[in-house]
């Protein structure tokens, strides 16, 4: 699959199938994001990859619409320094997800961001240095619809380009 057209097909899923992901492809999609481009190349994050059903399904109560972590087939914890720090941290740490998420649309496999609301119980949970931060988990798994993969955006999904685009100056929303 293309980039162009992993970008226009990709889209958020949330139930996922029992089908394993093995660790080769778990890998490469942690590769991906590992090879994601960041600020004067800090490369500011780390990685924890969740397995374990039981821990999937107590992060998954740390955010509002977090609940798709219980029912993945694995989860990736982005942890980043303060990003109070600097603005960049989260963008850096976007790209990965990114970066991760496209990788694994292009070898089958969905996934959906989940924001965690309560990071120190998620600190307890996985056991990071208290100078490291988690705002955001990946779910990941096998769709439990199948079709979704090859399914065709709908139609009004996306602001148009004209809508959103301006050159040179700010044009005004309308």
């Amino acid at each position: 699959m293309e980039v162009s057209e992993a970008i226009r097909l990709k889209r958020a899923v949330r139930t996922f199938s029992q089908k394993p992901i093995d660790h080769s492809t778990m890998s490469s999609i942690l590769n991906a994001g590992r090879r994601a481009q960041s600020a004067k190349n800090r490369q500011p994050w780390r990685f924890i990859v969740v397995r374990e059903p039981s821990l999937l399904n107590s992060l998954s109560t740390l955010g509002t619409y977090a609940g798709h972590l219980a029912g993945a087939n694995f989860a990736v914890a982005i942890l980043t320094p303060d990003p109070a720090e600097r603005w960049s941290i989260m963008f850096d740490a976007g790209q990965a997800a990114a970066y991760m998420q496209l990788a694994a649309w292009e070898l089958g496999i969905g996934s959906c961001l989940a924001t965690i609301y309560e990071p120190e119980k998620a600190r307890a949970l996985l056991g990071f240095p208290p100078d490291y931060h988690l705002n955001v988990m990946i779910s990941f798994g096998y769709p439990a619809e199948e079709d979704i993969l090859n399914k065709p955006p709908e139609a009004g999904g996306r602001h148009t380009q004209e809508e959103i685009t301006f050159f040179e100056k700010w044009a005004g929303d309308g």
